[in-house]
């Protein structure tokens, strides 16, 4: 294979994805000047996780007018709670609005990214063969773009269709089928209702059942929208008091989680409504604190599985074999189709990419015990490398977009200070990420989410690298200008 390498002079920036991180510190790197960016998708279309997650029922759990950039707002989205169509045609219009689509590369996946400290520059290989050279990389690959897979025996053998929901195959006709349906994350509380009605037999294999909150949905009519869109000041309010209503949820996560009994009650009397099978009502009450793993909410769920055409599969799974699954006590239970709602690879920070430091040091070496990086952006070692929603950035209860934007403000100003002070690079001092990921574990472990159960928020050996555990705005505050004492700064 040829390898083709870029013009003498370096890119200023290299983004990789092209979700709600990726298109949104090209805009603004764009408005400060700094234009000479390329934006790396190793797909064939943009959008992220809103591009690949278009299994039926597909939405979000985050309030539109949140849901989407302060410095772009929409006034005419249709429902309270964007669908996947909805969200994939506002990245795709603030692409386009933005003039980005010539700064965009699709199909092109980056297999590794080595930084040479001579020249300051990141020298980065596509699985092309391409290099391409910039001053900085910026990552936005997100958390939940790689499917996880379970590890169960025999996943190979299964004689029908099988796919994961972030992979979903439209071809596949489910009507009349025997349909087994892996995993009842977030995933699955959207598709399972959507599919209930067509098949003969759903059988759910549950390992544990999820807390599930009425979800507050509905339409927004035409009068709404158009005011809204005649008086941007009510569009504002609107997003101010959504911001506020989710942000208090902290208070319960973060700070007091006894506070959470009071939304427990409210879901098991969500579950007895609609729930009228004693046997299935005990198989998804939860027993674990509301909030240790993610919150689920949907109208649609319970009453989905309150249908005599679905079983909730409680005894764990022996191996998958042709004809079905089979479960620990020895049953077979037969299935046409296999649909696994598992998750994704939450913690497992930019992998498979190999992206190589100073002193040759690996970024997996390094996150080997679990992924840390200051304020979940720079990583000591790896410098001129900014991470968009990175450890430790993720949240249980408000829009990850105010995370994002507070991050581009962050970033932009470590880009500008390299240019504007002739840098070489910035360099995080491995004490000061040290001492950061010492406080952001002790804060951690007095959360919601650190109350004993196993959740995709942890490490296998339990370590807290997804969750922000404070108030968003106080990460704002954190983020608001760099400290530029935190960094080695090499002419």
């Amino acid at each position: 294979m040829t390898n083709k390498s870029s013009p003498a002079a370096p890119l200023d920036a290299i983004i990789i994805g092209t979700g709600f991180g990726g298109l949104g510190i090209a805009i603004q790197l764009d408005r400060q000047g700094i234009s000479n960016f390329l934006l790396l998708e190793k797909a064939a279309d943009i959008g992220g996780t809103w591009r690949d997650n278009h299994y039926p029922g597909s939405g979000c759990d985050v309030p539109s007018h949140l849901y989407s950039y302060s410095f772009e707002p929409r006034t005419t989205w249709p429902h309270k709670y964007a669908r996947q169509d909805e969200i994939h045609a506002y990245i795709r219009h603030c692409a386009d609005k933005y003039h980005l689509r010539q700064r965009i590369r699709l199909n092109c996946e980056v297999s590794e990214a080595h930084f040479d400290a001579d020249s300051g520059c990141w020298q980065v290989t596509t699985a092309g063969g391409e290099t391409l050279i910039a001053r900085n990389l910026i990552t936005a690959c997100g958390q939940l773009n790689r499917p996880l897979m379970p590890n169960i025996e025999g996943l190979n053998s299964f004689a029908g269709p099988a796919f994961h929901s972030a992979e979903w195959q439209h071809d596949v006709d489910l009507k009349g089928k025997r349909v087994a349906v892996i995993g009842t994350g977030a995933s699955a509380i959207q598709f399972v209702p959507q599919i209930v009605p067509q098949v003969a037999q759903l059988d759910l294999y549950q390992r544990n059942a999820a807390w599930v909150l009425p979800k507050d949905d509905r339409e927004y009519g035409e009068g709404r929208r158009r005011w809204l869109s005649r008086l941007p000041v009510l569009h504002q309010l609107d997003r101010l008091w959504q911001y506020l209503t989710h942000e208090v949820r902290a208070l319960g996560f973060v700070h007091f989680p006894a506070l959470v009994k009071y939304s427990e009650k409210a879901a098991l009397r969500h579950l007895r409504r609609h729930i009228s099978d004693p046997a299935k009502q005990a198989a998804l009450t939860p027993d674990y604190p509301l909030g240790c793993k993610r919150i689920l909410i949907s109208n649609n769920y319970y009453p989905a599985l309150n249908q005599p055409n679905v079983d909730i599969v409680t005894d764990g799974i022996e191996k998958v074999v042709p004809e079905g699954v089979v479960t620990r006590d020895g049953t077979l239970h037969p299935a046409d189709v296999l649909i696994y709602g598992t998750g994704f690879a939450a913690t497992e920070f930019l992998a498979p990419i190999r992206i190589t430091g100073l002193d040759g040091r690996e970024l997996n070496d390094v996150w080997r015990d679990g992924a840390e990086a200051y304020k979940g952006i720079s990583v000591a070692g790896f410098p001129n490398l900014y991470v968009l929603y990175g450890p430790n950035t993720n949240l249980g209860h408000n829009s990850i977009i105010y995370m994002l934007e507070s991050q581009f403000r962050y970033v932009i100003a470590c880009v500008k200070a390299v240019r504007d002070r002739g840098l070489r690079y910035l360099d995080l001092q491995p004490e000061v990420q040290a001492r950061y990921n010492q406080q952001v574990q002790d804060d951690a472990r007095g959360t919601i989410w650190a109350q004993g159960c196993q959740s995709w928020y942890l490490t296998a050996d339990g370590k807290q690298t997804v969750n922000w555990p404070g108030f968003t705005f106080t990460y704002r505050h954190m983020t608001r200008k760099p400290t530029w004492s935190d960094y080695v700064q090499v002419r």
